[in-house]
């Protein structure tokens, strides 16, 4: 036991080193900041899925009580007020942007409903912004369907159907996408810091010239990764903890499920994957620029292929076997249970086995490059 105090304090002490080259560095320490604090809440509510004052126009041919109602049953939040225009306005609004929806409304149309002809609406859309268009098209054939039932039949509800179903919605009830979003950003956030910090610090060392310095000590290559590892990830762990205490919670008021202490658990425990990771870019590339090329092609695919985009039962299912080999397809799973739906250690553990699996494979890998590398720079 005593021969182990030496090599711990070798890795905090090289830790605490880490840690004060990080605080002199006011690029990344500005960087650690936006990524937790502004970077959370403008992707959280920048990029919105609902529908939002989406800018429509009407070309109403008919001019009856029923159009003028269907008009403006169109209102926010969901749509900007609606705008006439006549029948040669609709194509150049469109073409220009300026309008996601044009409603025609043909001549005659409340006479031919009343009299069961079964007339038509026109919806023109803008399918550049694709799942705004899709959203908007089902949000307005709803609203005319409900307008429609009730002018004729006094009652929103069409049919009485022999089955009635009741849809719940459990952990986002109002479907709100942010709260989604936003946890979805800090897991990403995550990934992206631990691999640059780590790769870096250690490219950082080679180009200064230190590492060398570090090699003549009585340090192991596993010391001097151990460190990096532990003292990046503290950095980033306080990061994440910020943003889900303050930003997640306090700023964009979504209430977190679960537990939050085993959640970052489970993250002190992924950082030492996504570190691992990080050092072995560094000692595959020779440069920052290089490196900076590598982490770009590791970042893509573990934020796109790891369900933190979309669900990975719809992704086909070679790119589901791959993206079992990262950690980050685990990371999620956990993050999801723990955060969204209150899954307790019993639930989520073979999450946390994988992260630790694949950790120690990708630091085994990374140690055996180091050495290797260390080994070239002695002869």
């Amino acid at each position: 036991m005593a021969g182990n105090h030496p090599t711990l304090s070798n890795i905090f002490r090289l830790g605490v080193k880490e840690l004060r080259s990080l605080w002199a560095d006011k690029v990344l320490l500005i960087l650690i900041v936006w990524a937790f604090s502004g970077a959370i809440y403008s992707a959280a509510k920048g990029v919105s899925q609902e529908l939002h004052k989406a800018p429509v126009a009407v070309v109403d041919e008919d001019r009856s009580p029923l159009s003028q109602r269907l008009v403006s049953a169109l209102t926010p939040p969901y749509f900007k007020p609606a705008g006439y225009i006549n029948l040669q306005q609709m194509d150049p609004l469109l073409d220009h942007g300026k309008v996601s929806f044009v409603i025609v409304i043909p001549a005659h149309f409340q006479r031919d409903l009343v009299a069961g002809r079964h007339p038509t609406i026109q919806v023109n859309i803008d399918a550049t912004i694709m799942n705004q268009g899709f959203i908007g098209a089902g949000y307005i054939q709803s609203i005319f369907a409900g307008e429609i039932n009730e002018y004729l039949t006094g009652k929103r509800d069409s049919a009485e159907l022999p089955v009635r179903i009741a849809p719940r919605v459990r952990y986002n009830p109002n479907l709100t996408g942010f709260w989604f979003g936003g946890v979805m950003e800090v897991i990403n956030n995550i990934t992206m810091l631990t691999i640059v910090l780590v790769g870096a610090a250690f490219i950082r060392e080679r180009e200064h010239g230190t590492l060398e310095h570090l090699l003549v000590m009585p340090l192991t290559p596993m010391q001097i990764m151990l460190a990096k590892i532990w003292a990046n990830g503290l950095a980033v762990l306080l990061g994440a903890s910020f943003a889900l205490i303050v930003v997640i919670q306090k700023l964009l008021a979504v209430p977190i499920a679960g537990s939050l202490p085993l959640f970052l658990t489970g993250a002190a425990l992924y950082l030492f994957s996504a570190a691992s990771i990080g050092i072995f870019l560094g000692t595959v590339a020779r440069s920052m620029p290089q490196f900076g090329l590598l982490a770009i092609l590791c970042f893509i695919p573990l934020q796109l292929l790891s369900g933190g985009v979309t669900p990975r039962e719809s992704m086909p299912e070679i790119i589901q076997n791959i993206m079992l080999a990262s950690p980050t397809t685990y990371f999620v799973k956990l993050a999801q249970g723990t955060l969204y739906r209150h899954a307790g250690f019993d639930v989520v553990w073979p999450e946390f086995l994988g992260i630790a699996v694949i950790g120690a494979v990708f630091f085994t890998l990374a140690h055996l490059r180091f050495r290797r590398a260390v080994a070239q720079t002695q002869i």
